[in-house]
């Protein structure tokens, strides 16, 4: 069994029984995996969150789940959460490849069987998480249905921005300047640095001040914007996978009509061509529709476990 690692269970408002563990990838990074487990489970849901994001966010959505009848595994990315940093600034969101974050994807997997997760699987993934769900899927990750909220299909931003955002951080690998923050970014958390008023995140006031008193009473779960390599490496898989058909899984999609940090282009275009996707576009909805008012994170909630329930 995997070592015992921090759960910081007087943040993450889930349900009773969260842990978490240690895990070790193929390259020897060690990264964090939380855990609720649920009696006589139906299944299990995989969670894939986002870039700067930890376990204990989504304790109020493993509340949802396991109230539906799922066991819910998570993890922290490597270089966020409580997961190993990867260069000397750990406010920096860093990555040396994409597809590095399949090897914690194949932790995650190897420590899912370790704990015997009931079958079948279920893929919850997030925005930067969605990037990494897509790949594994495509890569064939054994699951009976996947939600995407807000994937990372695309990153919003104008097209001369683009431009300038490739040919940066393309030119900062050769200069050995890659380690540094993407311009416009910020070191620090946004929560702690962004007020209510104008964030990109949530309508509801009480979520968002929970996210900000999550990482203020936990500062090592916190991560500031990312490096031009990540920027980098990042836009490199986007748009290789958006090269590639989309994978023979079920798939629903969730959209918000304020989405202001992904490309929702990219996600109406993925959709359109995934065969039997389903995309819900949620008026009102920002980035983080399972994380906004109750109405609209129970709804999405709600429509996540019919889509799992509907293929068992």
């Amino acid at each position: 069994m995997a070592a015992a690692a921090p759960f910081f269970d007087d943040i993450a408002n889930g349900p009773a029984g969260g842990a978490a563990h240690w895990l070790t990838t193929s390259d020897k990074r060690r990264i964090r995996a939380g855990h609720w487990p649920v009696a006589g489970a139906k299944g299990s849901v995989l969670i894939f969150p986002g870039r700067t994001e930890y376990i204990e966010k989504y304790g109020i959505t493993a509340q949802a789940l396991t109230a539906a009848g799922y066991s819910v595994l998570a993890v922290d990315w490597r270089g966020q959460g409580l997961s190993d940093r990867l260069i000397a600034d750990p406010r920096l969101g860093h990555i040396g490849d994409f597809a590095d974050y399949q090897r914690d994807v194949a932790a995650v997997l190897a420590h899912a069987a370790a704990l015997d997760l009931p079958r079948p699987y279920f893929l919850l993934a997030h925005s930067m998480g969605g990037c990494i769900g897509l790949r594994a899927l495509i890569n064939g990750l054994d699951v009976n249905a996947v939600m995407f909220s807000a994937p990372m299909w695309g990153i919003q931003m104008p097209r001369a921005t683009r431009s300038f955002a490739w040919s940066l951080s393309t030119l900062s690998l050769p200069l050995k300047c890659d380690e540094k923050l993407v311009p416009g970014q910020s070191a620090t958390s946004y929560p702690l640095q962004q007020p209510f008023a104008g964030n990109m995140l949530t309508s509801d006031p009480a979520i968002y001040a929970a996210l900000r008193q999550q990482v203020a009473t936990h500062p090592a779960l916190g991560l500031g914007g990312p490096t031009l390599r990540w920027l980098n490496k990042s836009l490199q898989e986007m748009r290789d996978l958006s090269r590639l058909p989309a994978p023979a899984i079920p798939c629903l999609t969730f959209l918000g009509s304020h989405e202001s940090i992904v490309d929702p282009a990219a996600i109406r275009s993925r959709m359109a061509r995934w065969p039997g996707g389903l995309l819900h576009e949620i008026k009102g909805g920002q980035h983080e529709m399972l994380m906004d008012n109750r109405d609209m994170r129970d709804s999405v909630t709600a429509k996540t476990i019919a889509h799992f329930d509907a293929h068992p």
